[in-house]
């Protein structure tokens, strides 16, 4: 998940020899509210940097979907050591890629729902998707994912798009773990719904925020963000009878990256209180490793879905296109 404001911050320029400067940068391909002002970035950053006598260089995109199709795109010649914002729901293609390298991280402090363990992609956060809605605006909001389909065209939702945002492709999961061979028909009911689809979270939710509908897709931990930070529960997240989405967030080296002894520094890094301190009050997540303090007494206060649903990576893989297919056709109609 996500900071709530985006700022992308600029890359680091090290005033050294072109060589020293190479061996001394850490570049990391993330998402754009990652490194925005108010998310984890500018903090892990100071934290990494204090301890490796290095920069670390932020490479921004709008999602994680996007960053996988970047790295694609680039192929050997990309410039990341690490892409951190893929999810499970993307490890099956990642992997087939053939553009990661496994790492040698002890995956001990790492505690994730369901247990994730990978040779190559490293948990550093989770949480369940979650309609998120206005209370001030919206006294009667949808008890259920039917209640959401089938209810009021008037009461709008923000979407995202799941080719570019992996909470628009964890709704796409969520519909398809839901009403399996009947999405589309859903999709179709749902769709007098949107008011719009948007690249990435963070428009969908400056949308949502800036009153222009009165519930989006998040995370059920998204109203902590207000609770703390705005100091109102004015904001609330739903926990559907159906179960609520699981995301897990990951990071990996890419096959570049794994010559840099910087990537495996980060890695190992990533799993300690400097990283996962920083997650729960900027990224508004579930961290998945240790912290050396406990959350917040706001994140007690949010629903904990009874359901959780998850499809195999693998079969993700095998009917991503499939199921986006279906999804366009679906929601032009």
């Amino acid at each position: 998940m996500r900071s709530l404001f985006t700022l992308t911050i600029s890359a680091c320029i090290l005033f050294a020899p072109a060589s020293l400067a190479e061996d001394k940068t850490l570049t990391i391909y993330t998402y754009d509210s990652f490194v925005s002002e108010w998310g984890p970035g500018p903090k892990v950053k100071a934290n990494f940097e204090k301890e490796c006598d290095c920069t670390v260089e932020w490479v921004a995109s709008a999602d994680g979907v996007a960053l996988l199709n970047r790295l694609r795109l680039e192929g050997s010649n990309t410039r990341a050591d690490i892409v951190l914002g893929l999810d499970t729901n993307l490890t099956a293609e990642a992997r087939a890629s053939g553009h990661f390298a496994p790492h040698t991280i002890d995956p001990a402090n790492i505690n994730v729902p369901g247990g994730f363990k990978d040779d190559i992609f490293l948990p550093y956060d989770y949480g369940y998707f979650a309609v998120i809605y206005d209370s001030e605006k919206l006294a009667n909001p949808p008890k259920s994912l039917k209640e959401l389909v089938e209810g009021d065209a008037s009461q709008k939702i923000v979407l995202q798009d799941p080719r570019t945002s992996t909470p628009g492709l964890g709704m796409l999961l969520w519909m398809k773990s839901v009403y399996g061979d009947k999405a589309s028909e859903a999709w179709q009911q749902l769709q007098k719904r949107i008011l719009t689809i948007t690249p990435g979270w963070s428009e969908a939710y400056g949308l949502f925020t800036r009153g222009e509908a009165p519930m989006v897709l998040s995370y059920t931990t998204s109203p902590a963000y207000h609770m703390i930070a705005e100091n109102t529960d004015r904001y609330k997240a739903l926990a559907f009878p159906e179960g609520n989405y699981l995301q897990i967030e990951l990071a990996a080296q890419t096959v570049n990256g794994a010559k840099n002894p910087l990537a495996a520094q980060f890695l190992q890094f990533m799993t300690s209180p400097g990283f996962q301190d920083v997650i729960p009050e900027t990224n508004w997540m579930y961290p998945a490793g240790k912290t050396s303090t406990p959350l917040n007494p706001a994140f007690d206060k949010l629903p904990k879905p009874e359901k959780t649903l998850l499809i195999p990576a693998e079969e993700v893989a095998q009917n991503r296109k499939a199921w986006t297919d279906e999804w366009l056709a679906a929601t032009s109609k």
